[in-house]
């Protein structure tokens, strides 16, 4: 177990980063919210309140998941690994609609969907931070790797078609990138397992299938 001493006792790191990890997502997330609300009470399109349950999920997930002690302790996974979650609910509403909102609600349900379903998979090893809360190999992760990234993905896609200005597209292409270092510190952490190491070999793409 690592603990660190304050004071002079000793303390559960992993514990300690593990709140850590709750409070920032909680705060960010709360901001988040109000402001999609406010972009709902304003236009009355369901769109901003598909965005902000497939977000605020991750809330939820959050404070019923386990603690572990194989976390990342690298302080760029940490960057990573917050800046990619918390960088895409700074998304605001705007822009002239490059299609129907219909067209951009299909694309949310669907990525909404994947989130849901990966999550469900995952249950109470759902986290940010690179870390190993157990190998799971069915549902979505039969298929692909990462499903929920992908599931974010599809419904920033659709977000992005109804809101299509400079500042949405800047926030959702950095996001993706972070999303891609992300992935690398997740699977530089789960490659210590052998039991990911052989689900890695099964399971080809991480992210896109036939892509990446």
């Amino acid at each position: 177990m690592k603990q660190i001493i304050l004071s002079g006792r000793p303390v559960n790191l992993p514990f300690v980063l593990d709140m850590v990890e709750r409070a920032i997502a909680a705060a960010f997330f709360g901001f988040f919210a109000l402001r999609l609300l406010n972009a709902y009470l304003e236009t009355e399109t369901p769109i901003y309140l598909l965005l902000l349950f497939s977000e605020c999920l991750v809330v939820g997930f959050l404070l019923v998941r386990r603690t572990t002690s194989d976390v990342s302790l690298r302080p760029s996974d940490w960057c990573v690994a917050v800046a990619g979650t918390t960088l895409p609910l700074l998304v605001t509403a705007g822009g002239e609609p490059l299609v129907d909102g219909s067209i951009s609600a299909v694309f949310m349900l669907i990525g909404l969907g994947l989130n849901i379903w990966a999550k469900l998979s995952l249950r109470r090893s759902f986290g940010i931070v690179a870390a190993n809360r157990g190998v799971k190999t069915r549902g979505p992760y039969s298929f692909i790797r990462h499903p929920m990234y992908f599931g974010y993905v599809v419904t920033q896609v659709g977000f992005l078609l109804f809101n299509p200005t400079l500042w949405n597209l800047m926030i959702y292409a950095a996001a993706f990138m972070l999303q891609v270092l992300r992935i690398s510190a997740e699977e530089r952490t789960l490659s210590r397992d052998p039991q990911y190491e052989a689900y890695a070999e099964s399971v080809r793409y991480r992210l896109i299938p036939g892509v990446f």
